[in-house]
């Protein structure tokens, strides 16, 4: 059983003191560094804040003084890769210097150590024996060398401290997903908790002539998924390895899940309990195990914590800073280096006065959300992508787009996880945009291209959105999707905890920046998608048996455009069929904290069947039932709403005359338009009344049916949506199908 200790403070017996003749060592640790040489602070300060290498340097000067014999500084990897931007794009060359200025002696291999594969690792990283790069050992027993069935790198690593042979066992979280399959062909990963027994016993055997130590520790880049302790108690690999690795181990030092804890396990066969320890990232904190060796041989862990370092209790380190200094000024020369161009200004939403609004649509949560989607499409199969508003930092302006231009607008290098989520988390994530009472009452997820939904703006708590589509597809609640978020939203981040309840989650290996250079290369010239993917609906109550001519229909429609980016359409229409039923203007207005900017009303009235010469046609033979499709701009909404519309002779033909048509300037009294010629406009200059045969007239040259979309709207799928009383966003062009469809009113 697993024992919680108290975080950034002593959680394991602490009241036995040094007696004489008992050797003390103290090890200072680390993990998921991540390149993150440069100070990152909030105010107050916060998980996945940093401290910067010189802070961390200073206080390790401070705590190991100048004797450094009786401790060491280590690591449970992740050391490089995933970083932000002055070190990522020096291929992580800075991090390397200061981390061999900081004495850093022994590290686990972590994933992030193979981003760019084996061979780099080991060539350029490491280095060669007689010119060596990164001058500490990289250890892990358990990366296996298929042909040989040996460890591919160093298994272990023995440093002498305070005159105790102390043997530092590697291991390594399993790589499939995590890494390029191409970048460790030829490797395999063995079982964590076997392959460090194996070494614990030959290290531990007097027998063995390889070199016996007298104290083991785990360097494991792996780790518990939450800060309680109860996860270790669970059927995961590491769970197993805190419990079951060798008592002959004193100490596991762990990593990869970026969590702050100190827990107290008394492993199986034992009796004496070991610190679990994990210090968080990125230098946030600074872990220190004390184990104490006694004359008899037997060691004991008096102290396990974790040394906040971000709330300036330690001074920089002066030549630390000065190396980090020297590489922040060589990435800004780096960064001059265009990656591509963009047609359009990439921004955030704004406020009413200018501010940064994060409960606003924006192209570039859009972008950066497709960006990660495309990413992941590839390897892990993505679908869907979400990107939260908090970390987007800056706009990219139009034309040619720098590497420093697209590090600054997402600084925090959080690795791209894709998530097994079902339709309904899905929506529950959606659902928790919205916020009541909180500072920022709404909070606003760029979403991926393909992916849209409707949602009504006053519905209560937990109930707005009305529907999703992918594709055009209605999303399903039962069925699973693939879906793209960075590293701090998979974890919960800005309390949208249905992404922290995935099912299986796949952290990509690549950084947000990395996606987004690799995107630009791929497509060097970008275009600005302009289409809303969340548009707010609400419509008349379709009455019992559906809509009837002379029914009155309204659609009350926000969030029809961006606060901030060029271009916007200015009106909106509704048709049916290839007839334009009403227009009105958009209201433009900013709405602040949330994403209504953008409203409009479509008034119209159902038209009555067609005529032909002077005989009225049978009303099964002259109309269908057509779904109502809003526009506006690139925008399009397919309501799940019928109305029976005229049917047509041969819409396919450009140069037939449809019944009922005309120049487009009759003084029907439809509702109010802006026809003219071919007939653009609902009903001519017609005001409120009832569409009659002067509608959308002329040749309908700009009607629904030759936009060159494709809306499919089977009669399955009408009728499954209808039932459901949810609306449905698509691009795409119709499909005429006749359907039959009785709708309950909301």
């Amino acid at each position: 059983m697993a024992t919680a200790g108290v975080l950034l403070a002593l959680s394991v017996p602490s009241t036995a003191v040094a007696a004489e003749g008992d050797a003390v060592i103290d090890l200072y640790d680390v993990n998921d560094f991540h390149g993150r040489i440069a100070q990152s602070l909030n105010t107050p300060p916060r998980d996945g804040d940093a401290a910067g290498a010189a802070v961390l340097a200073g206080a390790l000067d401070r705590l190991r003084g100048a004797d450094r014999s009786t401790s060491a500084f280590v690591s449970a990897g992740d050391n490089i890769g995933a970083s932000t931007f002055e070190s990522f794009i020096q291929e992580d060359q800075p991090t390397i210097d200061v981390l061999n200025a900081m004495d850093l002696s022994v590290s686990a291999i972590g994933n992030h150590e193979l981003d760019k594969g084996a061979a780099d690792l080991r060539d350029r990283v490491i280095g060669p024996t007689d010119a060596r790069n990164a001058e500490w050992d990289y250890v892990s027993a358990n990366i296996v060398d298929t042909a040989t069935g040996q460890p591919a790198f160093q298994p272990y690593s023995i440093r002498t401290i305070s005159g105790e042979r102390v043997g530092f066992i590697g291991a390594t979280v399993d790589l499939e997903g995590l890494v390029s399959p191409d970048g460790i062909a030829g490797l395999a990963m063995a079982d964590i908790t076997d392959s460090v027994n194996r070494y614990a016993t030959q290290l531990t055997d007097r027998d063995e002539s390889n070199g016996e130590a007298d104290v083991l520790v785990l360097l494991v880049h792996d780790g518990a998924e939450t800060a309680a302790a109860a996860d270790l108690d669970g059927d995961s690999a590491f769970a197993r390895a805190v419990h079951e690795v060798s008592p002959k181990v004193s100490a596991i030092l762990s990593g990869h899940t970026h969590q702050t804890y100190v827990h107290s396990v008394v492993p199986k066969g034992g009796t004496v309990p070991r610190p679990v320890i994990q210090t968080g990232s990125y230098g946030f904190n600074l872990g220190h195990v004390q184990l104490t060796v006694g004359a008899d041989g037997t060691t004991r862990a008096t102290k396990a914590e974790n040394l906040r370092l971000v709330d300036g209790t330690y001074a920089p380190d002066a030549g630390v800073a000065a190396t980090v200094n020297t590489a922040v000024q060589r990435a800004e020369v780096l960064g001059a280096v265009e990656l591509g161009t963009v047609d359009a200004d990439l921004r955030r939403a704004v406020q009413s006065n200018g501010s940064e609004n994060r409960g606003g649509e924006s192209t570039l949560g859009n972008f950066v959300a497709e960006v990660q989607r495309s990413a992941t499409e590839d390897r892990q199969g993505a679908q869907i992508a979400f990107m939260n508003p908090g970390g987007l930092r800056a706009d990219i302006e139009s034309g040619s787009v720098t590497y420093k231009e697209a590090a600054v607008v997402q600084p925090f290098a959080n690795t791209l996880v894709v998530l097994d989520l079902t339709g309904a988390q899905i929506k529950q994530a959606l659902e928790q945009q919205w916020r009541p009472g909180a500072n920022r009452p709404f909070l606003k997820l760029g979403a991926s291209e393909g992916f849209a939904y409707t949602y009504d703006p006053q519905a209560a708590t937990g109930s707005h959105v009305t529907a999703m589509t992918l594709d055009g597809t209605p999303i399903d609640a039962a069925t699973t999707y693939k879906v793209t978020v960075n590293s701090f939203l998979a974890a919960g981040g800005d309390d949208f905890t249905a992404f922290a309840g995935a099912a299986a989650k796949q952290d990509s290996g690549q950084v947000d920046l990395e996606a987004q250079v690799a995107y630009f290369q791929a497509n060097r010239a970008v275009t600005v998608a302009a289409d809303q993917r969340a548009v707010g609906v609400r419509t008349t109550p379709t009455p019992a048996g559906g809509f009837q001519p002379g029914d009155q229909v309204s659609i009350a429609l926000t969030s029809l455009v961006f606060s901030n980016a060029p271009g916007q359409p200015t009106t909106v229409q509704v048709s049916a069929g290839d007839d334009v039923l009403a227009s009105a203007p958009i209201n433009a207005a900013v709405v602040d904290t949330t994403d209504e900017q953008g409203t409009a009303t479509l008034q119209f009235t159902v038209p009555e069947p067609a005529e032909t010469g002077s005989q009225p046609t049978a009303r099964a033979a002259a109309t269908t039932d057509e779904p109502l499709v809003v526009t506006a701009g690139a925008t399009r909404i397919v309501l799940p709403v019928t109305i029976p519309v005229a049917a047509v002779v041969d819409p396919t033909d450009p140069g037939t005359p449809v019944p009922g048509g005309g120049d487009g300037t009759g003084t029907g009294t439809g509702s109010t338009g802006t026809g003219a010629g071919a007939g653009a406009g609902a009903n001519g200059t017609g005001t409120a009344g009832t569409v009659g045969s002067s509608a959308a007239g002329g040749n309908r040259s700009d009607a629904l049916a030759f936009t060159g979309a494709d809306i499919a709207a089977p009669a399955a799928v009408a009728g499954l949506l209808l039932l459901a009383g949810i609306t449905a966003l698509v691009v795409a062009r119709r499909k005429r199908a006749r359907r039959q469809v009785e709708v309950q009113a909301d």
